[in-house]
C-alpha cells in the first residue's frame, strides 16, 4: 500500500468556492493517482465550449469542487447531531472524489460511440476496485458508500441522488464558467439547510425556494447548455466520426490512433470484456481528450472521404444542421436526408449513414420522492408536495425532443 502523505490539510484556490481546504490525506494520494490525473485532460462539458467558448473545465475541477461540498455537507450534518465518524467522512469525501474518474474522452462520447454498453458509472466502480487493491483496501468504505452497500444511505445521497453534491457543484461550475447565469445556485444555504431523518437526507423546511431555484437551474442548464441545439450538433458529430473511424478499422483500412485508441477501434467491446479483462481497462485509463483530437488531425487527411469531412468539420467548427422537434422523426424522414447526402456527396447510402444523425433527448427537472422536505412539525413530505409556486407535475414531466443532423449543404426540406 503506498505511504499516505502527511495531512497538511492542503489548501487549492478554485475559482468557484475560492480556498478550499483538502482535509484527508488518502484524498491528496488518490488525486495524485494517474487515474485522477487523467480527469484533467477530459472536458466536463464536452464540445460546448464551441458555443460557450468560456466552458474549458475539466472533469478534475469538478471532482475537487464536489469533494469541498462533501466536507461542507457532512460539517453542516454534524452541527446537527447527525452521527458520522471520521472514517465514514473521509468514505464520503472520497467516493464523490472518484464518483467520475471512469468518464472517457469527451465525457459521453466514447460510451456512446465505439463501446457498447458501458457506462461511465460501470467504469467508474471497476477502477475503484483497482484503486483499493493499490492502496490495500483503504477505499472499502468509500466502496460501501458509493455503491449504496452502507447502512447509512444519506451517505449515499450525498453522493448520488437528485440533491448530491455533484449536481450542486456542476451546476455552479458549468453557470460559472459558460456564462450562463440562470444555472447559479444558493449551495452555501442549501447544505446549511441538510438534515437526517430516519436515516434518509431531507432539507429544513425554510430552504424550499433554494430547492425551488435548483431545480428550476437545472431545467435550464439542460435546455440552454447540456442540450444547446449547436451542442448536440457537435457532440453527435464526435460520435459519428468514431463510428466511421471503427468502421474503417474494423474492415482492415488503416486507421491512425495511439495506442490506447487504437484498441478501441479494432475490438468490439462490452461490459463483459471491461470485466474479464484488466488490459482493456488499463488502456481505457490511457485515453483522454487529447487522443481524440490529436486522431482527428491525422483523420482529416485521411482517403476516406467521410473520415475526412467529419474530422475536418469538426475541428474547424463546420457543425452540421439540426432539426429539432417534438415527434419523432420517421424512418422515411430519415432515409430521406440520408439519400440527399448520397447524392449530393457523390457517396453510397450506406457510407452517407455515418453524415446523418438521429435520437431522442429528454430533460426531466424533477423525479417525485427525490427530494424530502422536513418540517417544524416533524412531518416530511416531498418536493413536489411541499412547493406551492411551481408546477412540479410539469417539471416532473419529461420533455422529450427528436432530432435529425446532417451537413449543412442539404437544404432543409418542406415538411406539409
Amino acid at each position: 500500500m503506498p505511504a499516505s502523505k502527511v495531512n497538511r490539510h492542503k489548501i487549492l484556490n478554485d475559482p468557484v468556492y475560492g480556498f478550499v481546504t483538502l482535509r484527508h490525506a488518502r484524498a491528496l494520494d488518490l488525486m495524485d493517482h494517474r487515474y485522477m490525473q487523467r480527469l484533467r485532460r477530459i472536458s466536463q462539458l464536452g464540445l460546448s465550449h464551441l458555443v460557450y467558448p468560456g466552458a474549458v473545465h475539466n472533469r478534475f475541477h469538478h471532482a475537487v469542487g464536489c469533494m469541498h461540498l462533501m466536507q461542507e455537507a457532512i460539517d453542516s450534518l454534524r452541527n446537527k447531531g447527525v452521527d458520522i465518524s471520521e472514517a465514514e467522512a473521509e468514505g464520503a469525501c472520497l467516493a464523490i472524489l472518484l464518483h467520475d474518474v471512469g468518464h472517457g474522452p469527451f465525457s459521453h462520447a466514447l460510451e456512446h460511440s465505439i463501446v457498447q454498453g458501458v457506462h461511465h458509472e460501470d467504469v467508474s466502480a471497476l477502477i475503484m476496485g483497482r484503486l483499493n487493491e493499490e492502496f490495500g483496501g483503504a477505499l472499502d468504505l468509500a466502496i460501501e458508500i458509493f455503491n449504496d452497500y452502507h447502512p447509512k444511505t444519506f451517505l449515499h445521497q450525498l453522493v448520488s441522488s437528485q440533491l448530491d453534491m455533484d449536481r450542486l457543484d456542476y451546476l455552479a461550475r458549468d453557470s460559472f464558467y459558460s456564462g450562463v447565469t440562470e444555472g447559479k445556485v444558493g449551495s452555501e444555504r442549501i447544505l446549511k439547510m441538510l438534515d437526517v431523518v430516519d436515516g434518509q437526507l431531507v432539507v429544513e423546511e425554510k430552504a424550499i425556494y433554494s430547492i425551488e431555484k435548483f431545480v428550476v437551474a437545472r431545467r435550464l442548464m439542460y435546455w440552454q447548455v447540456y442540450l444547446h441545439r449547436t451542442v448536440l450538433s457537435a457532440e453527435h458529430m464526435l460520435m459519428l466520426v468514431l463510428r466511421r473511424a471503427k468502421h474503417l478499422a474494423r474492415k482492415g483500412v488503416d486507421v491512425f490512433a495511439s495506442p490506447a485508441l487504437s484498441l478501441f477501434l479494432h475490438d468490439d467491446l462490452d461490459r463483459a470484456k471491461f470485466l474479464a479483462d484488466p488490459v482493456v481497462l488499463e488502456r481505457f485509463c490511457e485515453l483522454d481528450d487529447s487522443d481524440i483530437f490529436v486522431a482527428m488531425k491525422a483523420w482529416r487527411h485521411h482517403d476516406d472521404k467521410v473520415l475526412s469531412m467529419l474530422s475536418t468539420r469538426l475541428l474547424d467548427r463546420g457543425l452540421f444542421r439540426i432539426e429539432l422537434r417534438p415527434e419523432p422523426f420517421t424512418d422515411e424522414e430519415v432515409q430521406e436526408r440520408v439519400a440527399a447526402t448520397a447524392a449530393h456527396f457523390n457517396l453510397s447510402e450506406a457510407d452517407a449513414q455515418f453524415l446523418v444523425n438521429n435520437a431522442m433527448i429528454d430533460n426531466k427537472a424533477y423525479v417525485p420522492r427525490g427530494i424530502l422536505v422536513h418540517y417544524k412539525d416533524g412531518s416530511i413530505r416531498d418536493f413536489a408536495e411541499a412547493n406551492d409556486h411551481l408546477n412540479l407535475q410539469l417539471l416532473s414531466k419529461p420533455v422529450e425532443k427528436s432530432f435529425l443532423c446532417y451537413p449543412k449543404e442539404l437544404t432543409p426540406p418542406t415538411r406539409s
